[in-house]
């Protein structure tokens, strides 16, 4: 998104946005942490009487099942770099498993998912086809197996440099050449699009938290205040006085 022009542009957007909310202000999420350490978190929700939610920049790629009306078909949803609006379809359920940075899947390519989905083909009611083979759709109780079988299939790999990377962590003897070369194959992200996200998240949390704007900037590492709207509006799709007042 690009920097808003003027004032009065900017208010007229933020009129127009302020009854859009974020996924965390609408959905009921049921959050687990995960044995797999190429798991950061699976989710649970369910539809939601709204036409649409915000759907906020994220670093990392997830794998979604949604099962509606009888059907049901898995999605794979790489890295967001901007915040979008996104529909809600009616009466659907909803599991995912978000890898952490550093997991990918050697035959998809992130770069070409950034900002963008995949929906794999159905085989049956309840498996999807992949490589070639048919596979069960995942669910809560048998994630962690589902993500095992895809590292021993060779369909999931993880690369540690890149993760180390990522975390801002020493990477031996690389050229910086190299080490974003890594990065960029295992996440589809450069490191300082990663590190704009991580900043906008921390800057959301403490606004939730209730610290002032201005000190947000401050401990967020953002140069002024004018600069973090700018960014949470990139990233967030919301204002910082608009994301302080959610519940």
């Amino acid at each position: 998104m690009q920097p808003l022009k003027s004032t009065d542009e900017f208010w007229a957007l933020s009129a127009v946005e302020v009854v859009m909310k974020r996924a965390v202000e609408l959905f009921e999420f049921d959050e687990r942490s995960s044995s797999s350490p190429f798991v950061t978190t699976t989710w649970h929700t369910h539809s939601v009487p709204e036409e649409s939610f915000i759907s906020v920049a994220v670093s990392r790629w997830e794998m979604v099942v949604t099962r509606q009306a009888g059907a049901a078909w898995l999605t794979v949803r790489g890295p967001e770099t901007k915040a979008t609006t996104a529909p809600i379809p009616k009466d659907a359920e909803f599991f995912g498993i978000q890898f952490s940075l550093g997991t990918f899947m050697p035959n998809l390519q992130l770069r070409h998912l950034v900002d963008r989905s995949l929906t794999l083909p159905p085989a049956t009611d309840t498996s999807f086809l992949l490589d070639g083979s048919e596979w069960e759709l995942p669910a809560p109780g048998n994630a962690d197996v589902f993500v095992d079988r895809l590292m021993r299939a060779g369909l999931l790999a993880h690369d540690p440099v890149a993760s180390a990377a990522v975390q801002d962590d020493v990477v031996g003897r690389l050229s910086k050449r190299s080490v974003e070369r890594r990065v960029a194959l295992a996440t589809g992200l450069t490191r300082g699009v990663i590190r704009q996200i991580r900043r906008a998240d921390r800057a959301v949390e403490l606004l939730a938290r209730g610290v002032p704007a201005l000190e947000v900037a401050r401990q967020a590492g953002y140069a002024d205040q004018p600069h973090l709207t700018r960014s949470l509006k990139r990233f967030v799709g919301q204002t910082p006085s608009q994301i302080a007042a959610s519940p």
